[in-house]
């Protein structure tokens, strides 16, 4: 066939991997790879389309992590099995922006094996039986992938010093931290309307920000360098971190519940370490806090949470109802005109989702947002927002908010039970909540997903968290108090629990959210009135994360199963 003209497939990868890149022509029988930045593929193939996907997805997903190509690049021989791995794990995780024939390559079964780049690096190295990967997947080139550099250019922002450094961390442990974040994780913009509005949404990138003074204090402690120039809202969705399989997480006990904690630097957990508080929230004095833009987002998630229902004495369907039939028949017979309403239909009418929103009011939630008012404002406007959207959607959903003074001091505010109304003694107990003290962000985790779990009373659930994503409290800073939180979210994964965490009007740095939030669907918002054209993808994410590693648990159930059958009829 005649060279096509790969250039065109440029806008599709840069909407996959979430930056620029470009596609160009490689060597006449070369397989498709990347450096990072371009994608070389053979012109005189007819599998530009799919292989331009595939690199793309892997650039997206941090598979070719600089970390991860060193180690590559001085063990040559797994690389194919790596790309095997991480091909089908990196389609799956940007399923919703591939094409239709891209989508099919997917292996769920191989993609299910891994959960991180790391992961499926160490099944790479090991013994394990990997299928070699398809011809339109390409190859993977460590050696020649760059180094990604720092477009802005900006200094790393100030902060509170960690107890211990990072290099502690290295000399603790030499393995792959499965709670560090991939290096490279897909960074973009979500919403629009179809798969063309999401995919150029992708383009846009991040604005840096940074900050001083020690967070979580009572008083508004950080703010941002030069100008308050607004930030592009940015996303992130990734996989699922491993926990080991015997750990007690959650102990309630009435309004109080005692919670491990993660131990990075010790590589286990502190049992019974943090005490989580629940406590009345005293209504405001003045008017019920708003809901602003809950129109707009109850039209965003209107289609989110559907349950497929059985439907009988429908006028099509997909199967004949034998007792609409036989009264059919009967009131034939008798000369009365028959009903016509004879079939069976799948329809998803019942909504299935219960919600609880976790709000940060700690003292950073009280410094000024760069569009105005303090990011508290912000947040418990877009918090309102979404409570109010799911209820008239009528979804089951709570609000509770959450500070820290130390371990043993972590209070929840419940603003709304799920059995409660969002009316207007709701929004005045909402108003009443004022930012103090610190962010215990783990220990609120655990406690709202246990909630949630508890009392949510349907088959999905969601655990949404409004905070700046600076985790800080006494001795829950730094690298511990960030990979506690990314612990706890994924622990609630495990757990079957969809994760979203949202960052309305902070100044906080991207990689800090991203190394607190890395493992989770998460997004940073300049504006609240910017959340309806983002909810609705970032629901859905978190949502397709848990429901595939279900399936996948599934899959691998039936074939333990099938496998011990075997074993005793042998």
């Amino acid at each position: 066939m005649p060279d096509v003209d790969v250039g065109r497939f440029g806008l599709l990868a840069s909407a996959i991997a979430g930056q620029p890149m470009d596609v160009a022509a490689g060597a006449p029988g070369e397989s498709a790879w990347t450096d990072g930045t371009t994608i070389f593929v053979d012109a005189d193939e007819s599998n530009v389309l799919p292989s331009s996907a595939v690199q793309a997805s892997l650039v997206a997903s941090g598979s070719l992590a600089p970390a991860l190509m060193e180690r590559l690049a001085r063990r040559p021989a797994p690389t194919g099995r790596y790309l095997a791995l991480e091909g089908h794990r990196a389609l799956a995780a940007m399923e919703d922006v591939l094409p239709a024939s891209v989508r099919r390559l997917v292996d769920l079964e191989t993609a299910a094996r891994s959960e991180s780049a790391e992961q499926s690096l160490e099944l790479a190295i090991g013994r394990a039986a990997v299928p070699d990967p398809p011809a339109v997947f390409g190859a993977i080139r460590p050696k020649r992938v760059r180094t990604p550099v720092d477009a802005a250019g900006d200094a790393p922002s100030a902060r509170h010093t960690p107890r211990h450094d990072e290099g502690t961390l290295h000399d603790l442990d030499d393995e792959i931290d499965e709670d560090r974040p991939a290096l490279d994780f897909l960074s973009s913009p979500v919403g629009g309307g179809g798969p063309i509005g999401r995919l150029l949404k992708r383009l846009l990138g991040d604005a840096r920000s940074g900050g001083s003074g020690a967070p979580g204090a009572d008083a508004p402690t950080r703010r941002t360098h030069g100008s308050r120039r607004v930030a592009r809202p940015s996303a992130v969705t990734t996989g699922v971190a491993s926990l080991p399989d015997d750990v007690e997480l959650v102990a309630l006990g009435g309004a109080v519940a005692v919670y491990p904690e993660w131990d990075v630097f010790r590589r286990r957990y502190r049992r019974d370490w943090c005490t989580v508080i629940e406590r009345a929230v005293e209504s405001a004095s003045g008017s019920a806090v708003g809901a602003p833009h809950a129109g707009a987002l109850r039209r965003a998630l209107a289609r989110l949470g559907l349950e497929l229902e059985r439907r009988r004495r429908q006028p099509h369907g997909d199967d004949i109802d034998l007792d609409a039939a036989v009264e059919a028949f009967v009131e034939s017979a008798a000369g009365s005109a028959p009903d016509e309403a004879l079939y069976v239909d799948t329809v998803r009418s019942r909504r299935d989702l219960s919600v609880l929103v976790l709000l940060d009011v700690s003292g950073s939630a009280g410094e000024p947002a760069a569009t105005g008012g303090t990011v508290h404002e912000h947040q418990r406007a877009a918090a309102a927002g979404l409570v109010a959207a799911l209820a008239d959607l009528g979804d089951r959903v709570a609000l509770h908010a959450f500070r820290s003074q130390g371990r043993t001091a972590v209070e929840v505010l419940p603003v709304k039970h799920f059995a409660d109304a969002f009316d207007a003694a709701a929004r005045r107990r909402l108003g009443g909540v004022v930012p103090r003290a610190y962010t215990r962000l783990g220990a609120a985790i655990r406690h709202g997903a246990a909630v949630l779990e508890a009392t949510g009373g349907t088959s999905r659930r969601m655990l949404v968290v409004f905070s700046d994503g600076f985790a800080y409290d006494h001795g829950y800073e730094g690298a511990y108090g960030e990979a506690d939180a990314r612990r706890a979210l994924a622990e609630a994964r495990r757990r079957g629990t969809a994760c979203l965490c949202l960052s309305i009007a902070a100044a906080t740095d991207p990689d800090a959210l991203r190394r607190v939030f890395g493992t989770s669907a998460h997004a940073r918002i300049p504006r609240e009135d910017q959340l309806p054209a983002m909810v609705g993808p970032l629901f859905r994410s978190a949502l397709r994360s848990v429901e595939l590693r279900r399936r996948a648990w599934q899959r691998a159930h039936r074939t333990r199963e099938r496998l011990q059958v075997e074993r005793r009829t042998a």
